[in-house]
């Protein structure tokens, strides 16, 4: 089953069309922060629990928001999905700044991240986009893909995964990531994330936090540098614990998507996504529950696309049972949901998803007293006439 639900997200995750994947997000003013010596780095002795990083944003909305690409960001969508907002209980957008493919998606003075990455002002005048946001009081969070970068493995080869005939590996899509192990590459990610807070960011959502999918089956014949002594998922959960450490001092949550499946099975070990030890180390945990994502009988569903508010119930459950032992640890539990229509599920296992589809969605979640939620469509085409208070 959990091969199965992984084989359906990772092809649910390649329907998004080029411009979702080759736009971003924002722009920062000129130098480097400087960036101490990572306290949870791959090469440092696991310490004590302390007790949990108070919230820096404990003012913020119950976040209900949407996913923008740096395409629109920087373009003439963006009127419209503004307008959403005004005339919405919609109040947030998720923006690209580092996108799919490991472009960072606005014009950077930093040296640093010039030499290692490959700037591309899909959002022309960044600092236009955040007065923007502002005057129409949006919450602003910064998307930033971090171990999917196709930019930073091609440009350094000792930061990614290396094929014996020493070119960079990369999956069937042509994606190439970035080796988590990896201390730069820990520092490369938080160093945009802090760029993003100068601009006025408000929250760092990390995605692609994980290994390649199948990597277990790889690992050993691939070259790379790695931890011995650390299991993919301690080093990823490292990474994170890192990451909130470095940004919660200048005042911005932390958040992490996830495959939504992971609150239902035991931690994917291969790609080393453990959901406790994830979001134990987050403000804001985003488990990406599209019902598209889940395949035949999870939640006793013959089509879990079909039945939108079944399956996010479901999840939902399976979430609240997962992080309820964490205590003062557990986060903010805000849910990718679906607005798209899955049609590569074939026909008679899918339905066209549009208002009534959308809003069962929600109703589930309220139903299990989950009231922050982001909505999901890779060309930013969101469906009209909903109520965000369903």
């Amino acid at each position: 089953m959990l091969q199965s639900a992984t084989n359906t997200a990772v092809v649910a995750n390649q329907t998004a069309p080029p411009s979702a994947t080759g736009g971003g997000a924002d722009s920062a003013p000129g130098g480097a922060a400087s960036t101490p010596a990572p306290s949870a780095s791959p090469g440092a002795t696991a310490t004590v629990d302390a007790a949990p990083l108070p919230d820096p944003q404990p003012d913020a909305p119950k976040v209900k928001g949407i996913y923008v690409t740096a395409y629109s960001a920087g373009g003439s969508r963006m009127d419209t999905l503004l307008n959403l907002i005004d005339t919405t209980e919609l109040n947030a957008m998720v923006i690209d700044i580092k996108d799919d493919a490991g472009y960072i998606t606005y014009k950077t003075d930093n040296a640093e991240l010039q030499q290692l990455g490959k700037p591309q002002p899909f959002i022309g005048d960044v600092n236009k986009l955040m007065e923007r946001l502002k005057k129409h009081n949006v919450y602003p969070i910064a998307r930033i893909v971090v171990f999917k970068d196709s930019v930073l493995a091609k440009k350094n080869p000792q930061l990614s995964f290396v094929k014996s005939d020493g070119s960079v590996w990369h999956n069937k899509g042509g994606d190439s990531f970035v080796n988590p192990y990896n201390e730069n590459v820990w520092k490369y990610n938080v160093e945009i994330a802090k760029e993003a807070v100068k601009l006025g960011f408000k929250e760092i959502q990390f995605d692609y936090v994980r290994f390649p999918e199948g990597f277990e089956k790889r690992a050993d014949s691939l070259k790379y540098t790695k931890d011995a002594g650390k299991s993919r998922v301690q080093i990823v959960s490292d990474f994170v614990k890192y990451a909130k450490q470095e940004l919660n001092p200048l005042g911005v949550r932390v958040s992490v998507d996830i495959f939504g499946y992971a609150a239902s099975v035991p931690a994917a070990e291969g790609i080393g996504q453990d959901f406790v030890k994830i979001s134990k180390n987050v403000d804001v945990i985003s488990p990406m529950v599209y019902p598209s994502h889940y395949s035949t009988g999870w939640f006793d569903v013959k089509d879990p696309d079909k039945n939108p508010y079944a399956t996010i119930k479901g999840s939902m459950v399976d979430t609240h049972k997962k992080l309820n032992p964490l205590g003062s640890y557990k986060p903010i539990i805000r849910p990718w949901i679906q607005d798209f229509t899955a049609s590569w599920l074939g026909s008679g296992h899918y339905i066209k998803y549009g208002k009534q589809q959308v809003e069962d969605q929600i109703r589930a979640m309220n139903e299990q007293n989950i009231d922050e939620f982001l909505l999901w469509n890779a060309s930013n085409r969101y469906t009209p006439g909903v109520d965000y208070e369903k």
